[in-house]
């Protein structure tokens, strides 16, 4: 058994106006499951982009336009999103204030599809 201490984790920036913290992967010991919260600015979010497995979107606070080949969905806070694995998709904070969401990726390495981003170690 292995507590993961949350406020151990450093913030990142992954792009402008979207900060990033790794709460569970496979740096911390999983083996099946990836979980991080990102703090995306006004205006800010991710590009269009795919994973290789299924990914769980949830809106902690604030208003974001998620994108999926090509379909638009405005959702807000308590609504979570299910992303097929290898759907495109992207988001976009389209409210006043600073977007909160949580994400669980179903693979302990944050990943493209292409390439492994980071937390393998």
């Amino acid at each position: 058994m292995k507590a993961v201490v949350h406020t151990d984790h450093a913030f990142e920036e992954w792009r402008e106006g979207v900060r990033t913290r790794m709460l569970v992967s496979a740096r911390a010991g999983a083996s099946q499951l990836c979980i991080f919260e990102q703090w995306v600015a006004p205006g800010a979010g991710a590009p269009t982009h795919h994973h290789p497995v299924e990914e769980v979107l949830t809106v902690m606070a604030g208003d974001v336009e998620f994108w999926l080949d090509g379909t638009s969905l405005l959702m807000a806070t308590g609504q979570s999103l299910i992303v097929p694995a290898l759907q495109k998709h992207g988001f976009a904070n389209v409210g006043t204030t600073e977007l909160h969401m949580h994400a669980v990726l179903a693979s302990p390495l944050q990943s493209t599809g292409q390439t492994i981003l980071r937390w393998a170690d």
